[in-house]
C-alpha cells in the first residue's frame, strides 16, 4: 500500500499545467483513430451501409457486403496509412512534432467532406484510404512526441494514453452508432462518419499553444529554444538544478551521436537489436488476433444471432477502455514485461477457448454466445498489456537520433501485418473459403503464446529510465534480461564542452534563474 500511495505522488509531482495540457492535447487527437475504427465497424454492420454499397442475396433476402469488397474496404485502407505514415515521420523529424499534428489536422478537414458524401463502392473505398492516411500521420508523431517531453517515471503511463483515447474515441463512437442504426436513410451511416472532423478543428487550434520536443530542438542545434521548452514542461515541479541536469544529460548523448544517421544505421551495431526489438513487438501487435475483433467484430457478432452486436460494441469498448486503464496504473508501478507477459497469457487462452468452441458439428446458441463473450475477454487481455506497451516500447528504445527512422520502420512491418491480415480473415471465416469460424482462435492463439515467448527472450526492462539511460545500456552491450538491475548513470557533461557547443544556453539560464 505504501508503495502504491508513493507511485501515485510521483505521478502527481510529475505534472506541471503546461506538461499537463501538452500531454492532454496530443492523447486527445488519438480520440480520432477510435472515431474511425469504430464508426467503420459499426456502420459496415448497418442495413442503410449494406443496402448502398453491398448486393442483395435472394435467398436470405438480406443486403450484405461482399467478401471480396470488405476484405478491400478493410485492407486497401492501410495503403493510406503507409503513405500517411511516411509522410508524417518525415515532416516531424524536419519541421518537428508540433508541425505534422497542425498539418494532419488541416489535412483530416480536407478529407471528411470525402468520406462523408460517398455515393458509390469506389469512392467509398477511395475516401477510406484518404482518411487513413491522417491516421497514418498521427502514429507516426503522437508515441514519440509523448516520450520526447515526459519525465521517465510516468513515460509508460503517458504513452499508454495513446491506446486510452482510441478506445474512449471507440466507446463515444460505439454509442452514436448504436443511436443512428435506429433511423432510416444513408443517416445511419453519414453521421458518424461527419463527426470525424471534430478532434482535428480542436487540435488545429490549440497544438501551437503547446512547448515543442526539448530533445528535437536539440538535434536541430536550437540549445536555447531546447532549454526553454524543457523549462515550460518542468517549471514549478523541478528545480532549477533538477532541470539543467535534464538538459545537461541530454547534451551528453546527442553530442556522442552526432548528426542524424542514414536508414541503414538502424540494422548496424547496437541499433539492429533495437530495430528487431521494435520490428518485433509491431508485428505481435497485429497478428495475435485484433485485427479479427477490432474491424470485423460487429459484423462476426451480428452474424452468429445471438446478442445485438451493437451493444456488444459498447461492451467491448468499454472493456477496452478498463483494460487500458488497468495497464496505465500498473506500468510504471510493476514495469513492461509482467504486464506484456500476462497480456499475452490471457489473448491465448481466450482464442484457443474460442477456437474450442467452433470444433463440434452442431453449434448451439450457448456456444455462440460463449464465443461472443471470450471475444471480450480477449479484448481486455490485449488491451491490457500488448496495444498500450507496443507504442511505448517502440517509443523508447530506439536511439534519440534515429528515433523517427526506426519507429517508422517498425510501424511499415505494423502495417504490412495488419494489411495481410485484414485481407486474409473474410476468407478464413465465411463460406465458400475455409469457413473457419471462431476456429480463427487456434491461429491467433499461438501467435499469442509466441509473443510471450517474444516479451522473455527479446524486450528489456525500461520502466524508470530516461531515454538516455536506455541509450547508454544498448551501448555498454548490456544483455536484455539484465536491464531492469543494471545501473549505468549518464556522466554529466564537462562544462567545457557545454559552454562550446551553445555557449548562448548559459546565458539563457542566468536571464531566467533573475
Amino acid at each position: 500500500m505504501p508503495s502504491a500511495i508513493s507511485h501515485l505522488v510521483t505521478i502527481k509531482n510529475s505534472f506541471n499545467a503546461r506538461l499537463l495540457l501538452s500531454c492532454s492535447l496530443i492523447a486527445f487527437s488519438q480520440m480520432n483513430f477510435g472515431f474511425d475504427s469504430t464508426a467503420f465497424q459499426a456502420t459496415q454492420a448497418m442495413d442503410a451501409f449494406s443496402e448502398k454499397f453491398g448486393v442483395y442475396n435472394a435467398r436470405t433476402r438480406k443486403w450484405s457486403l461482399e467478401s471480396t469488397y470488405l476484405a478491400l474496404l478493410n485492407a486497401l485502407p492501410f495503403v493510406g496509412f503507409g503513405a500517411g505514415l511516411f509522410i508524417g515521420s518525415t515532416v516531424s523529424a524536419r519541421f518537428g512534432r508540433r508541425m505534422v499534428m497542425f498539418t494532419m489536422s488541416i489535412y483530416a478537414l480536407i478529407s471528411v467532406p470525402i468520406t462523408v458524401l460517398s455515393n458509390s463502392k469506389e469512392q467509398m473505398l477511395a475516401a477510406r484510404i484518404i482518411n487513413f492516411a491522417y491516421l497514418g500521420m498521427e502514429l507516426s508523431v503522437v508515441p514519440i512526441f509523448q516520450a520526447e517531453i515526459v519525465p521517465p517515471q510516468v513515460r509508460g503511463l503517458v504513452v499508454a494514453t495513446y491506446q486510452l483515447c482510441v478506445y474512449v474515441g471507440g466507446v463515444i463512437m460505439s454509442i452514436i452508432c448504436r443511436s443512428t442504426a435506429k433511423m432510416e436513410g444513408d443517416l445511419q451511416w453519414r453521421i458518424p462518419l461527419a463527426l470525424f472532423a471534430f478532434v482535428p478543428l480542436v487540435v488545429a487550434v490549440l497544438i501551437w499553444f503547446i512547448p515543442e520536443s526539448p530533445r528535437w530542438l536539440l538535434m536541430h542545434g536550437r540549445h536555447v529554444d531546447s532549454l526553454r521548452s524543457l523549462r515550460l514542461l518542468r517549471k514549478g515541479k523541478y528545480t532549477n538544478e533538477d532541470i539543467e541536469m535534464e538538459f545537461n544529460t541530454l547534451q551528453v548523448i546527442l553530442a556522442e551521436e552526432h548528426e542524424q544517421g542514414d536508414f541503414m544505421e538502424i540494422f548496424q551495431g547496437s541499433n539492429l537489436k533495437r530495430t528487431l526489438i521494435t520490428m518485433g513487438i509491431n508485428f505481435f501487435l497485429q497478428i495475435t488476433g485484433q485485427v479479427f475483433t477490432s474491424r470485423y467484430g460487429t459484423i462476426y457478432i451480428k452474424s452468429l444471432g445471438t446478442v445485438d452486436p451493437f451493444i456488444m460494441t459498447i461492451v467491448n469498448q468499454a472493456v477496452n477502455l478498463v483494460g487500458i486503464l488497468f495497464s496505465m496504473v500498473l506500468v510504471d508501478h510493476i514495469g513492461r514485461r509482467p504486464l506484456l507477459t500476462l497480456s499475452g497469457g490471457i489473448q491465448a487462452a481466450s482464442l484457443f477457448a474460442m477456437g474450442g468452441l467452433g470444433t463440434p458439428q452442431v453449434i448451439t446458441n450457448a456456444m455462440k454466445t460463449g464465443v461472443v463473450a471470450l471475444i471480450t475477454i480477449f479484448n481486455f487481455g490485449f488491451t491490457s498489456g500488448l496495444a498500450p506497451l507496443s507504442h511505448t516500447i517502440s517509443a523508447e528504445i530506439p536511439t534519440s537520433r534515429l528515433r523517427d527512422m526506426t519507429y517508422r520502420t517498425a510501424s511499415a512491418i505494423n502495417i504490412a501485418v495488419q494489411l495481410v491480415v485484414t485481407l486474409v480473415i473474410p476468407y478464413l471465416l465465411d463460406a465458400p473459403y475455409a469457413a473457419l469460424g471462431s476456429k480463427v482462435g487456434f491461429i491467433f492463439g499461438s501467435f499469442a503464446i509466441c509473443s510471450i515467448v517474444f516479451t522473455y527472450f527479446c524486450i528489456p526492462e525500461c520502466k524508470g529510465k530516461t531515454l538516455e539511460e536506455i541509450d547508454r545500456l544498448f551501448l555498454e552491450k548490456v544483455p536484455i534480461r539484465k536491464f531492469k538491475q543494471t545501473k549505468i548513470p549518464v556522466e554529466i557533461m564537462p562544462k567545457t564542452t557545454v559552454e562550446k557547443k551553445s555557449k548562448e544556453v548559459a546565458d539563457v539560464t542566468e536571464v531566467e534563474s533573475v
